[in-house]
């Protein structure tokens, strides 16, 4: 491997930004100080006073391989990954087939090792029927058990109480939740079919997937984690309401945590109008309200992850009419850039965003030797620019889907390099040839 030198950069870490030069060698962070100029390096890169963070460490998304590889597989979205400052990933279930027995998981691993970007990790999928599989898991073999309680995803959702409470008490590794309620979700839809046919406006899509809906669900899930013991991780809250369920302890005090997903962080119910089905995602995005709420959680400390749910489909289906067009947001690429505007605005600061996307991240599901920037950890450094505005009109659009929900925006921040276990996955504008992700790793 090339040995890097990264000079003049401000280094944010562990609650401090400070002005240091970096070495990589082997891959790993082998010295970080303030003048390390008498260091040998294949490479020098001047940081020019630019931020380095720890990779962003994203616990959610949706990469659609295998059976689903028209809107995305794993090559396409972890390069797009990489350009947003994505170091590793964390991939969902909901494939086709589902990811729900362990020659699946593992078959999806074999995948990514030769065409992942990004460091990667996969849910194994809980199901009405496959507690053994869950028993059967290796802890150190997956990110975690995804578990949708709420008609997302079809033949994935788990609605049977006795399966739920297995999989809840039985559970090698934490338990991660997509939390709606379905009949309440269901109830909503016939509602809103009386007055409008099947011409159902974008603009009840939050209505329909109500703040019930996720109260319900989440209030559900908590109960059950708390009455089973069960590590449970709540995924993308949408709403300030479901915020009452959660705690602001520290997270290692925690058994409890949640996430929340960028776009909610961005978008308000005002934006259906201009963006319709392009913003349609499952939990909905809600009102202006809850998105302050969350923004507030988040800095508090009650929202202890960042992630994306990054979930593409193509732009004819989302052009379908609100009840045919999918629910999901292609994000990965501007994801960090669209966090960074809530500093720019004075809503969270760098140390924040670092400690929410890649520091937590790495404490919560146990990630070993990555999340930070210490010497003798695998080198996932993001370069930022926060003076260099990101045009997102100007740039290509790496999805395989071919299209953003951030089209039009300019975003005050952008992503200078990505380096993947020391390797300039991102650089000057353009994507290494060659993948170089590595399975992720977990101290369990």
């Amino acid at each position: 491997m090339v040995s890097i030198l990264i000079t003049n950069a401000l280094t944010v870490n562990e609650g401090r930004s400070t002005h240091q030069d970096l070495l990589i060698r082997n891959g790993r962070i082998e010295a970080i100080g303030g003048d390390l100029s008498h260091k040998i390096a294949d490479r020098i890169v001047d940081a020019d006073g630019r931020a380095l963070f720890p990779g962003m460490i994203d616990d959610q998304v949706h990469f659609r391989e295998p059976g689903l590889t028209h809107k995305g597989d794993i090559r396409s979205e972890s390069r797009a990954a990489v350009v947003g400052g994505i170091t590793s990933y964390m991939e969902m279930p909901n494939t086709s087939p589902p990811t729900t027995t362990i020659d699946l998981l593992e078959e999806k691993h074999r995948i990514a090792r030769n065409n992942s970007f990004a460091n990667y990790s996969f849910y194994l999928g809980g199901a009405n029927d496959n507690i053994e599989a869950v028993k059967r898991l290796d802890p150190k073999q997956a990110c975690g058990v995804k578990v949708f309680m709420g008609a997302s995803t079809g033949n994935m959702l788990v609605d049977d109480p006795h399966a739920l409470e297995q999989i809840f008490t039985h559970s090698p590794t934490i338990v991660a939740t997509h939390c709606e309620d379905s009949p309440t979700i269901e109830e909503n839809t016939r509602r809103f079919q009386t007055i409008h046919g099947e011409d159902i406006p974008i603009v009840l899509h939050p209505a329909i997937r109500s703040e019930a809906a996720c109260y319900r669900s989440t209030a559900l899930a908590v109960e059950l984690a708390r009455r089973c013991n069960t590590r449970l991780h709540v995924l993308h809250l949408s709403t300030a309401r479901e915020l009452a369920l959660l705690s602001s302890m520290p997270l290692e005090a925690k058994r409890i945590t949640a996430e929340v997903c960028v776009h909610h962080l961005l978008f308000s119910g005002t934006d259906y109008r201009d963006k319709g089905n392009l913003i349609k995602c499952n939990p909905a995005i809600k009102t202006e309200e809850d998105r302050r709420q969350l923004v507030s959680a988040l800095r508090e400390g009650t929202i202890d992850v960042v992630g994306t749910d990054h979930a593409p489909h193509t732009l004819a289906e989302k052009q379908q009419p609100y009840l045919r067009a999918p629910s999901g947001l292609p994000l990965v690429q501007h994801a960090l850039v669209s966090l960074l505007e809530h500093v720019h605005e004075g809503a969270l600061t760098l140390e924040q965003v670092v400690e929410k996307t890649a520091h937590n991240p790495a404490r919560l599901f146990d990630v070993s030797e990555r999340g930070y920037l210490r010497e003798g950890y695998w080198a996932d450094l993001v370069l930022v620019d926060l003076n260099r505005p990101t045009v997102v009109d100007d740039q290509p659009v790496h999805y395989r889907c071919g299209w953003t929900p951030f089209a039009g925006r300019t975003f005050r921040s952008s992503i200078a390099a990505t380096f993947v276990s020391g390797h300039p996955a991102f650089f000057d504008g353009k994507i290494d040839a060659e993948p170089a992700g590595q399975r992720l790793a977990f101290n369990r």
